[in-house]
């Protein structure tokens, strides 16, 4: 063994010492300690591969990311995984590779028509805004909190061009229903499955179903490397779009440092261009630059060991809060499982109902009161919120549903650091705040 090889060895064993000193769990005190709504989840496998990466000092995507792509793929059911820095930056590349003109007729242009929904996360609109697109707003069902199915047919017209929208929550959205409208109405449909990682529709894992889906990597997420998020793709084409986006528009799908992929660098003529002009520096997309560091990718592959695990303590705290908040059931509409479907839950929705004997606030505020944290559904109705007050859309019927998600529901943790005491406790809280 060389010296370098050797040192490596100690340090990665006083990275695990490390981990076990200062990262071990601390005991629940209720009432004391929180009960957050999502957290990082990780022990000693993701540090030593995060110190691992960082003593090659590649810092760029590098053999991690591709060990990653190659395991999440697999994983999910699909030919391709494009990792990137965020799951805003996926949905960006995603609905941004359908603007490309090798698309020909399919291509997407300034004022067509993409269909969503109103009550959402804010970087599943703004693609659609951020590329000169239409947004076409949909309303949502109560308890799914997903689309509001019966409005698709409707919602086409002849400009429409894509549907994207998330799975709620983890709770996959009707995809029978919404294939057969993209389908019969030749649509794109985009996946935004950056909550539901591990959800069925079906017998079908969700992110599987469309032309593109996405994913986020962020630590409130199934799993986590900090920062990121990949572009999941059946389609080869599709595939090579995303990467030219991704990496400042480029025409050559190179890997970094790896130069001659296609054995005719200088052999090239595009646009305006010498004949010869080396492909490296040929443009063909307006691009960016949304790569994500190996060393983000080094704790993903050690988290994607760790998925199944997380899915399962997922369902299992939603089912335990189900079962303890059930009583309660005059006064909150209780989320709901879409038909079909098994759920790989992101969060606990509650939605109080307009005659109950207390509002949405003060039940929140007495929750946080008491160390159990919450978060509202997002954006609750977005083209309320001060940023998307001028954008050209489109509304479809009425957003009554989505208003009342904006004024009555909020959402409690499932994640798996969370243990049924603290559940117990959560459960607790709520006893106590209706003894009131």
């Amino acid at each position: 063994m060389s010296k370098s090889e050797a040192l490596r060895q100690q340090i990665l064993a006083l990275v695990q010492e490390y981990y076990e000193a200062e990262h071990s769990q601390q005991p629940f005190t209720p009432g004391e300690t929180e009960v957050p709504v999502s957290g990082r989840v990780f022990d000693a496998a993701e540090m030593v591969n995060l110190v691992d990466s960082s003593l090659e000092f590649w810092l760029t995507t590098g053999r991690y990311a591709d060990q990653f792509e190659q395991a999440f793929a697999r994983w999910m059911t699909v030919r391709h995984a494009v990792l990137c820095n965020s799951g805003s930056s996926a949905n960006l590349l995603a609905l941004s590779a359908l603007t490309s003109p090798k698309l020909d007729e399919r291509q997407l242009r300034p004022g067509d028509e993409v269909i969503t929904v109103a009550a959402g996360f804010p970087t599943t609109v703004n693609p659609i805004v951020q590329n000169q697109l239409m947004p076409v707003f949909l309303d949502i069902e109560l308890g799914t909190y997903n689309v509001d199915v019966s409005l698709l047919e409707t919602a086409v017209s002849s400009r429409t061009k894509a549907i994207m929208i998330a799975h709620t929550l983890g709770n996959p959205f009707n995809l029978d229903a919404v294939l057969e409208v993209a389908n019969k109405h030749n649509l794109w449909l985009i996946e935004d499955n950056c909550d539901a990682v591990g959800a069925t529709f079906n017998g079908r894992l969700t992110g599987s179903f469309g032309h593109l889906s996405t994913v986020s990597f962020y630590p409130a997420h199934h799993i986590t490397m900090g920062e990121g998020g990949a572009v999941l793709t059946n389609r080869p084409q599709i595939k090579k779009l995303v990467e030219s986006f991704r990496d400042w528009g480029r025409d050559c799908w190179c890997a970094p440092g790896v130069a001659n992929t296609c054995g005719k660098r200088f052999g090239w003529q595009l646009g305006e261009l010498p004949e010869g002009y080396d492909h490296k520096y040929i443009y063909s997309h307006i691009g960016y630059n949304l790569k994500m560091t190996d060393m983000q990718a080094a704790v993903g592959v050690a988290q994607l060991d760790k998925l199944p695990g997380f899915i399962a303590a997922r369902k299992r705290n939603w089912q335990l809060l189900y079962d303890g908040l059930k009583q309660y059931e005059e006064y909150f509409i209780l989320p709901e499982a879409t038909p079909n479907s098994d759920p790989s839950w992101f969060g606990f929705l509650l939605t109080v109902r307009p005659d109950a004997p207390f509002s949405r606030n003060e039940l929140v505020q007495f929750l946080e009161a008491n160390q159990v944290a919450t978060r509202l559904l997002f954006s609750g109705n977005i083209i309320r919120q001060p940023a998307y007050q001028n954008i050209p859309h489109r509304v479809v019927g009425t957003l009554t549903h989505t208003d009342i998600v904006m004024n009555q529901t909020f959402w409690i943790g499932v994640y798996p650091r969370i243990t049924a005491e603290m559940i117990a406790y959560v459960l607790s809280v709520f006893a106590k705040f209706m003894r009131r």
